[in-house]
């Protein structure tokens, strides 16, 4: 080996360790970036050169070279901020995003957005794929863009009311009037019926003794209701009756009006419930005729309006259910993950992105729980798996390497100085 071959020797080991503190530099850099996976410089040694000795045949190396830059892909500790919209992965997978050429990225940084459309989106804007839920509730099979911002929750026209009332068994018997309501009747109550464009109609209950434990009960609209003319003129709009035992029990319950055509909606019909009528089997339970003052104790209807996303919440599964104006919740979509057989091998593109490679495999997507990939959990974000005590440590050692090698140069160069001094 010639005292030039040990100057290169040197110069490769400092560029070697030059290059294993740029690696490292750029951990520490990331130490606080979402989703960061660190790396580590991997060395190998060049052995290039045979001699022959004394002993026989040796082989002499020829320096060191970078020989890859190694993704570590271990889990980053998680960080709770109690922001739904910040998610992180526990376990393997990565959540996938589109560009609007149509161009596919993976992150593990789950701080995501609702842009001014209501897509789910990343900071740099890219949307998030996933499977996108019909109103019933079912999910999609075919990925798509994740749109739950603008998402409403569509009217249900009133079919059922249930009230629980006591009806005064000593109140005056009385032949109801809708044009003298109130002074035909004993006791009222009002609720809310919704028609099926979610226009909601205030309708008051009329109750009235026609004879003892015989009671007639009339719902009250106007003709507003039915025509929309604006016309406050009262109407019955459902109707019926109920008979209790001498035990102030539900005997019967009967309705003679119930098929209601509000103004430009569709006609529904509207059946109310008052309890468990003893003619059915029931036990009577429900509404009540005692002797004490009429009340009504519950009330309660099954339709409701068009509602607006009040939040969304987002479970381990990727679902993401929406909560709405209009009291209601349902599943607005769910999102997909991907898992690669070797994540280590992804192209990154800066900006948390990765793009997959032939090395890394195609991706394997799905639901999160699943075929492997982790789980997802709202409200947390994953951070960089920089150990800045390892990587403290590293530095030094390739701050020394580079120091020792660059001593290699310098011992070699003295050398060839005598070498050149021979001869003077």
């Amino acid at each position: 080996m010639s005292i030039f071959s040990s100057l290169y020797i040197g110069m490769s080991g400092m560029r070697t360790h030059e290059s294993a503190i740029g690696v490292i530099g750029n951990n520490i850099a990331n130490l606080n970036t979402i989703g960061y996976k660190s790396s580590r410089a991997v060395f190998a040694d060049m052995l290039s050169h045979t001699v022959l000795g004394t002993a026989g045949q040796s082989q002499t190396g020829q320096g060191a070279a970078l020989a890859a830059v190694q993704r570590m892909v271990g889990q980053g500790a998680l960080l709770g901020t109690n922001v739904t919209t910040d998610l992180a992965i526990n376990g393997e997978g990565y959540f996938m995003a589109t560009d609007p050429a149509g161009g596919r990225y993976y992150t593990r940084n789950g701080q995501l957005q609702l842009d001014n459309d209501g897509y789910l989106t990343t900071i740099d804007n890219l949307k998030l794929q996933g499977y996108a839920a019909s109103p019933d509730g079912t999910f999609a099979t075919a990925l798509s863009d994740l749109r739950v911002g603008e998402t409403t929750s569509p009217p249900r026209a009133t079919t059922g009311v249930a009230v629980v009332a006591n009806l005064d068994r000593e109140a005056d018997l009385q032949t109801f009037d809708v044009t003298q309501a109130a002074a035909t009747s004993s006791h009222s109550t009002t609720v809310t019926v919704y028609d099926s464009l979610g226009a909601g109609h205030q309708l008051e209950v009329y109750f009235s003794q026609n004879a003892s434990g015989q009671w007639e009960w009339n719902a009250v609209g106007t003709q507003n209701d039915l025509d929309g003319s604006g016309d406050t003129t009262p109407v019955v709009l459902a109707s019926g009756n109920l008979e209790f035992d001498a035990d102030g029990k539900l005997v019967t319950e009967t309705q003679t009006l119930q098929n209601i055509a509000f103004a430009n909606a569709t006609p529904q019909d509207v059946l109310f419930d008052f309890g468990e009528e003893l003619s059915t089997g029931g036990d009577g339970s429900g509404s009540t005729s005692f002797a004490s003052p009429s009340a009504v104790s519950y009330i309660d209807q099954d339709g409701f309006a068009t509602g607006t996303l009040s939040f969304v919440e987002i479970g381990t599964d990727g679902t993401i259910s929406g909560t709405f104006t209009n009291g209601q919740e349902r599943p607005l979509a769910k999102l997909a993950l991907a898992k690669f057989g070797a994540p280590q091998a992804l192209n990154a593109i800066g900006g948390n992105l990765f793009t997959e490679t032939q090395a890394s495999g195609q991706p394997a997507i799905g639901e999160a729980g699943t075929g492997g990939r982790g789980d997802i959990l709202s409200g947390s974000l994953e951070q960089s798996n920089v150990d800045l005590t390892n990587e403290f440590t590293s530095l030094i050692l390739a701050q020394r390497g580079f120091q020792a090698s660059s001593r290699t140069i310098t011992t070699a160069d003295e050398m060839l100085v005598e070498t050149v001094n021979l001869k003077r």
